[in-house]
């Protein structure tokens, strides 16, 4: 098994950080977004049962998680464009 350089490592270690921080952006901003969508459709008014309020939960977290997984081929073309700015050798 080959053993990394320490520029290998310096640049895994980069391109996880720039990963990490990617996804940093994309939990706030896709946080901040469906809140400003229940906001505007004021989510709260439709919870005239002990059911709806239940099922607003599963609702508002796969909202999220579609907003957030939208992120990913963002997220990888920022840190491959990145990837490919590092020397490797």
């Amino acid at each position: 098994m080959a053993h990394l350089s320490d520029l290998e490592i310096q640049n895994w270690i980069a391109l996880y950080a720039a990963a990490g921080l990617c996804c940093v952006f994309a939990v706030v901003l896709s946080i901040a977004t469906v809140f400003v969508e229940l906001y505007r459709e004021e989510a709260w008014g439709n919870l005239k049962t002990f059911r709806s309020a239940i099922l607003l939960i599963p609702r508002t977290w796969w909202r999220w998680q579609k907003l957030y997984l939208l992120s990913t081929p963002v997220t990888l073309a920022i840190v491959g464009s990145f990837a490919a700015t590092l020397s490797w050798s």
